[in-house]
């Protein structure tokens, strides 16, 4: 019995722990700049709504602040009503939390803007007549969302725990966060076996600690202590802790 909890603690140190030293050796993440100073400007990202009249959705992920960013991201939504002025941001926020306010934060504007230095990855984008139709699903599962005034770093729930749950709730976004996303695999509701994110195939998981998922879209993944690991095969890439997706070609 010693013996088989050696052999599973190497390969747990090879495939999570190896890579995670190796992405915060490099400073994958860090940005190096004060947090008063960094970049917080429109990346270019989101099409200007006075050009665009169609409905549009969009997930961003970014590197966090500090040295956190070697290890994780944050994630947010961006929803544009048909005709709509402006963009509608829903993300969670960790600090409003910690000083009695609201965790979920929702503004007009400032869609795809750098994350305190940051450069957002744009996780998803839908536009016209699905997006017309999936955006008051999205605004039903933000109203419903249990944990407004609830946030734990780790494991959850978190602003990517949040954006996770919307996948899980509405399948036609087909959402596939980053590996970095750390507290995606925190599920919502008190439950072990839901929905993969993407909303195909399944994900078990025991509060975010460890388990695993089985998709067509996110492939296979394991999980342990927030970290995933595992290989892409529709878009034909590793995810690795730190690093998150790499491309095999």
């Amino acid at each position: 019995m010693l013996r088989k909890f050696w052999i599973f603690l190497s390969y747990a140190l090879v495939l999570f722990a190896v890579p995670q030293v190796l992405a915060f050796a490099v400073g994958l993440g860090a940005t190096g700049v004060d947090w008063s100073s960094a970049r917080r400007d429109a990346s270019g990202l989101s099409p200007a709504p006075i050009s665009h009249s169609e409905a549009i959705v969009q997930v961003f992920a970014a590197r966090t602040y500090g040295w956190r960013g070697n290890f994780a991201s944050h994630s947010w939504i961006v929803t544009k009503e048909k005709g709509a002025d402006a963009y509608i941001r829903s993300e969670v926020i960790g600090w409003r939390a910690y000083n009695g306010g609201n965790a979920l934060v929702r503004r007009r504007g400032s869609p795809d803007n750098f994350w305190f230095g940051n450069s957002p990855e744009l996780v998803l984008e839908i536009r016209g007549l699905k997006a017309e139709k999936v955006i008051p699903k999205i605004e039903q599962v933000i109203a419903t969302y249990p944990h407004k005034s609830d946030y734990k770093l780790w494991p959850g729930p978190n602003s990517n725990s949040f954006i996770a749950h919307i996948g899980r709730q509405l399948p036609e976004l087909e959402m596939d966060l980053p590996p970095t996303a750390i507290g995606k695999d925190y599920i919502i509701g008190d439950v072990f076996i839901d929905n993969a994110i993407s909303g195909q195939g399944f994900q078990f998981s025991v509060r975010g600690l460890g388990g695993f998922t089985v998709s067509p879209v996110e492939g296979l993944e394991l999980h342990l202590l927030g970290f995933t690991a595992g290989i892409d095969v529709d878009d034909s890439a590793l995810k690795l802790p730190g690093f998150g997706r790499i491309p095999l070609y």
